[in-house]
């Protein structure tokens, strides 16, 4: 039993590790298309923030692979494979329900650690780049690491999640972390400056966040921002490159 949880959790780790590496690659490649030089000089920043990110990967990957070894193995979990244990209504439900989830304990959890001691020990790793690249998503001390890579696993043995919807939402999380991390905004203005706009976070809205640190906390969407008051709108620096 114990090797095939220890192939489970290494495999999940490469995984994790090969997605990091394939779509931050092809987002510094289009950065590196549309704003030549946008990077340049930067190659130190980058180094660390993979040699980071990777660590980070198999803090994420060994917890995953336990837990698909149990889903898999032993029916551990609420995630489904059947499209008829629930009704297809429930598909979309379910995903934002996930969504909604693991932005909320982001906010908190990242608000948290903006805290001097903790912002010290666990968080300066990530705000150490300045600015951030789309290298940066997962660059993270490996405590924060611990905080963000509990979430998912936690929520299927308290969320029942087809394993599309779940595949979803490893996607989104996977692509809003390297896109709102990349320097620069890929979404038109239209969107951006739209009402639903308003309430998504984008690069525009993460990275005030990276110039202020004591704002816009969020991960996915901008409602405990605007909840809490710690909402402080979309970098003017981005808006002025628009």
């Amino acid at each position: 039993m114990v090797p095939s949880i220890l192939l489970s959790a290494a495999a999940m780790t490469v995984i994790v590790a090969l997605r990091y590496l394939a779509v931050s690659g092809v987002f510094a490649w289009i950065t590196q298309r549309l704003h030549p030089g946008h990077y340049a000089a930067m190659g130190q920043q980058i180094r660390k923030e993979i040699g980071w990110s990777l660590m980070s990967a198999a803090i994420y990957g060994v917890p995953a692979g336990i837990i698909a070894w149990g889903w898999d193995q032993h029916g551990w979990t609420l995630v489904y494979r059947n499209w008829n244990s629930y009704p297809l209504w429930y598909l979309p439900l379910s995903l934002f329900a996930y969504l909604l989830a693991h932005d909320s304990w982001f906010y908190w959890t990242h608000r948290l650690m903006h805290r001097p001691k903790l912002f010290r020990a666990m968080h300066a790793v990530h705000h150490a780049s300045r600015p951030p690249t789309a290298w940066a998503a997962m660059s993270f001390h490996p405590l924060e690491a611990i905080t963000g890579a509990i979430v998912i696993p936690l929520l299927v043995f308290v969320i029942p999640v087809h394993i599309a919807v779940l595949g979803m939402v490893l996607a989104i999380m996977t692509l809003m972390g390297v896109t709102n991390h990349m320097g620069w905004e890929m979404f038109p203005g239209k969107l951006v400056h739209a009402p639903l706009g308003y309430w998504l976070i984008t690069a525009s809205h993460h990275q005030r966040h990276h110039e202020n640190y004591t704002c816009n906390y969020g991960l996915y969407f901008r409602f405990w921002d605007r909840v809490c008051g710690t909402d402080r709108g979309l970098s003017e620096r981005f808006s002025a490159e628009r």
